[in-house]
This record gives structure tokens, C-alpha cells and sequence, in this order.
């Protein structure tokens, strides 16, 4: 728990760098253009078809009809535009968390590694496309999860404990492997995965609540009309800036452990230091 905290505070203190806020607009800008093109092309086409779904379903008649009652006119032309958001959401979640892990993760590991553990041997046990591959695939599991949960989401408890133990789950895999590619061995990072399993998926699920709290300002922008381009490039960066978060708290745990764990390891006997006779040549003393 003292590594945890530790390790929690310190990525809090990093995001406030210069270099990090910097870094955090790069994930941005690629992704506010992601979310004008899919916008400007699909936005509409996307509302109208999830409205036309809304409205054909037999069994939300009757909860049309109940809000109809109450004052709420067009509830489907209402409803489709957020569900429409929900859908994407997680995608631009996944995108933005690949960015991150290829572009800002290696920054941010560098500059923990410098700062903190600039004696810690490089062993270099995952390369680049490793990362890539790793990524990639978790990204592909944690996507067919929410794909495959979705129906779920309409239980009120299990919308908010299923997506974040994806996200903490995916984050978790990408951050903590991306963390020791360049300073641990192969077997090292399977070790500290497995011996600090529960704190790196605590990690996750925690980053990935963080993760869903933007898309609390990204549905405002559905809402708020007026504010729209406004509250969306905001909740990117958001997310960019919690990605940058995950990662520095990944990394000043895993860093830490790795070291924690080096020393633990029996050192190898040294040879002892046989001192001269003085006044006696070079003979040695038994």
C-alpha cells in the first residue's frame, strides 16, 4: 500500500510538468481531428438511424409513451444523439490509450527513469513493435468485451463496474508492459506482474474510472449545443491528460518495484581482499 500511495502522489506532482502538459496536447490534436472528421460525416446519418432503432423497438414503445405523458416530446430524437456518443466514446477511449502507449508513454517512462532511477540497469526485455503487438491485442480483447457487455449497461448497478474494469483492466496491461519495457528482462516483468497483479489492476480500474469521467463533459457538448465545440476538444484533452496520469503512476510504481525487487535478490559472494605483509615483499598472508 506504501508503494501504491508513493507511487500515486508523485504521478500527481509530474502531471503538473511542463513536458507533460505538452505532451498530453499531441494526443489532442490527433484526436480532435478524429472527432471533427467523424462528426462532420457521420454524426448525423449516426443520429438518424439510432433514432429510426429507437422508435422500431416494440419494447420501448410504452416508455415512450410514459415520457410522452410526462411533458418529454420526441424522446427518441432525444436519446439517440447521447447513445450515439456512449457508442463512440469507447472507441476515441481505445485510440486515444494506443496514442498515449506509442507516443507519450516512452516520453513519460524516460523522464521518471531520469528523475528517479537514473542507476537502474537497462535490460531491455520488451522492443518497440513487442509493444505494438501487445497493445494492439489487448486493445482487441478489452473491445470485444464492451461489445460483447453492452447489454449489461442497461442494469443501473453494473454500468458503472463493468466498462471501468475493462478500461482498468486494458490499462493496466498496456501501461504496466510499456512501464519495464525498456528496464526490465522478460522474466523480471512477468515476476513483478505477478507478484503486484492486485496493485496494478487496482491501478487500472482506478485510471479507468478517471477515464470515464470526461465523458461526462463529451455528452454535455450533445446537450449544450452551444458549448459543443467548446466542452469536446476539452474532454479529449481531459482524456489525454488522465492517459498521461495512468502512465506516470505506472510508471513510478513499476520502476520502483522492479528496483525494489533487484535488491532483493542475493548478491554474489565477493572475493575477499587478501591484504600484503608489511615490510614483507609481496608475500601474502594466509
Amino acid at each position: 500500500m506504501g508503494l501504491l500511495l508513493d507511487s500515486f502522489w508523485r504521478a500527481m506532482a509530474y502531471c503538473l510538468h511542463r513536458r507533460v502538459i505538452v505532451w498530453s496536447l499531441f494526443p489532442l490534436l490527433l484526436m480532435a481531428a478524429m472527432a471533427w472528421g467523424l462528426g462532420y460525416f457521420f454524426w448525423a446519418d449516426a443520429v438518424i438511424w439510432t433514432e429510426g432503432v429507437l422508435q422500431g423497438a416494440g419494447w420501448l414503445h410504452m416508455l415512450w409513451t410514459w415520457l410522452q405523458g410526462h411533458g418529454v416530446q420526441s424522446a427518441p430524437a432525444l436519446v439517440a444523439p447521447v447513445l450515439v456518443v456512449l457508442a463512440v466514446a469507447p472507441v476515441l477511449v481505445v485510440v486515444a490509450l494506443l496514442l498515449v502507449a506509442l507516443c507519450m508513454t516512452p516520453a513519460l517512462v524516460e523522464l521518471v527513469a531520469q528523475k528517479r532511477f537514473p542507476q537502474l540497469e537497462r535490460k531491455h526485455g520488451g522492443s518497440l513493435l513487442a509493444s505494438l503487438a501487445w497493445s494492439s491485442g489487448s486493445s482487441l480483447i478489452a473491445l470485444i468485451a464492451l461489445v460483447v457487455s453492452i447489454p449489461l449497461w442497461f442494469v443501473p448497478p453494473l454500468v458503472v463496474v463493468i466498462p471501468p474494469l475493462i478500461w482498468g483492466w486494458l490499462t493496466y496491461r498496456v501501461m504496466a508492459f510499456d512501464a519495464l519495457a525498456a528496464h526490465a528482462s522478460r522474466p523480471e516483468r512477468r515476476a513483478l506482474f505477478l507478484r503486484h497483479r492486485y496493485a496494478l489492476m487496482l491501478i487500472g480500474v482506478i485510471c479507468g474510472y478517471l477515464g470515464a469521467a470526461p465523458a461526462i463533459v463529451w455528452a454535455s457538448g450533445v446537450v449544450f449545443l452551444a458549448a459543443f465545440w467548446v466542452l469536446i476538444p476539452l474532454a479529449i484533452w481531459i482524456y489525454a491528460l488522465v492517459f498521461a496520469f495512468s502512465s506516470l503512476w505506472f510508471s513510478h510504481f513499476c520502476l520502483s518495484a522492479l528496483e525494489s525487487m533487484r535488491e532483493e535478490l542475493p548478491q554474489p559472494p565477493q572475493a575477499p581482499v587478501v591484504p600484503f605483509a608489511p615490510g614483507a615483499g609481496n608475500t601474502l598472508l594466509p
